[in-house]
């Protein structure tokens, strides 16, 4: 009787194996090329400037400067971390303990969504997916976060976060 149940139990295994790695596949192979972030260049301002170096004028769509890490201070850094992901510096894109929380919300019955995407998420979502709140979106945004998360090192995604969002300015 035993053997029947491992056997079972087992073979239910392989199926879901299998059907999760169909869906990883199916989704994977219309991924965006999420290693043009490496060049990323945001449209920044124009400025033109006198031959004494004073400024004329600045043209733009949006009042943006691309900043370093290096020039973005600390205090910056830590506030957007501790209010968007608090364990962005530990986890490898995915939060547990936000997917958790997400989900103790959801279970509860509350209409109002609980967010669980951390800023590689985010990264992911802002650079190279639609705001479209679906299941299928939230798969490709965690395909494309973990391989941010092991292309690029966790300054290199804040200063993307923090270059691309947007602050009302």
């Amino acid at each position: 009787f035993f053997g029947f149940l491992f056997a079972t139990g087992a073979l239910i295994f392989v199926v879901v194996a299998c059907v999760a790695a169909a869906t990883v596949w199916k989704f994977e192979k219309d991924l965006p090329d999420y290693t043009q972030l490496k060049n990323y260049e945001p449209a920044v301002m124009t400025r033109v400037q006198a031959g004494d170096g004073s400024l004329l004028a600045e043209f733009s769509h949006e009042r943006r400067l691309y900043l370093p890490s290096s020039a973005i201070p600390p205090l910056v850094k830590e506030a957007f971390i501790s209010a968007e992901d608090k364990n962005f510096y530990t986890h490898n894109g995915v939060d547990p303990e936000g997917v958790l929380r997400a989900v103790g919300v959801l279970v509860q019955g509350n209409r109002r969504a609980q967010g669980a995407s951390t800023i590689t998420q985010q990264v992911a979502k802002n650079f190279f997916l639609t705001n479209e709140r679906s299941f299928t979106r939230k798969i490709r945004e965690a395909l494309l976060e973990l391989r941010i998360e092991q292309t690029y090192p966790k300054e290199k995604i804040l200063e993307l976060y923090l270059n691309e969002i947007y602050l009302g300015l």
